[in-house]
């Protein structure tokens, strides 16, 4: 039953994605003359309002996070703020270990160097 309801239900989608195909070219072929008369005045209205909604996406991310940084250095724990104290105190750690590892064993690596050149 499950590779027939598979063929009943891909036969279905099929010819649906025929109709919707079809009904695309014949729309575009009805209404091409128009879009290519109107197209002086089209052509500027799409450049300007995908302008004006880049821009103001630009405004709105940018309200964001400077929202949020306010927020953050206020102490007032906006959203993942969590995860961000979290994050720096990982990479405080982990400096703090390589820089622990590097006072161990930096005199290891400076005095092969030293017996690498002897006369230098």
């Amino acid at each position: 039953f499950g590779y027939l309801a598979l063929l009943i239900s891909s036969g279905i989608l099929l010819f649906l994605l025929g109709v919707s195909v079809t009904a695309a070219v014949l729309g575009f072929i009805v209404f091409l003359p128009l879009i290519v008369i109107s197209s002086p005045i089209w052509i500027p209205v799409f450049v300007l309002v995908g302008g004006f909604l880049t821009v103001s996406g630009f405004l709105v991310g940018t309200v964001a996070v400077v929202s949020w940084t306010y927020r953050y250095f206020r102490g007032m724990h906006p959203v993942g703020s969590n995860q961000m104290d979290y994050a720096r105190s990982r990479i405080y750690d982990t400096a703090s270990h390589v820089k622990d590892y590097a006072r161990e064993y930096g005199g290891y690596f400076h005095g092969r160097a030293k017996d690498a050149a002897p006369g230098a």
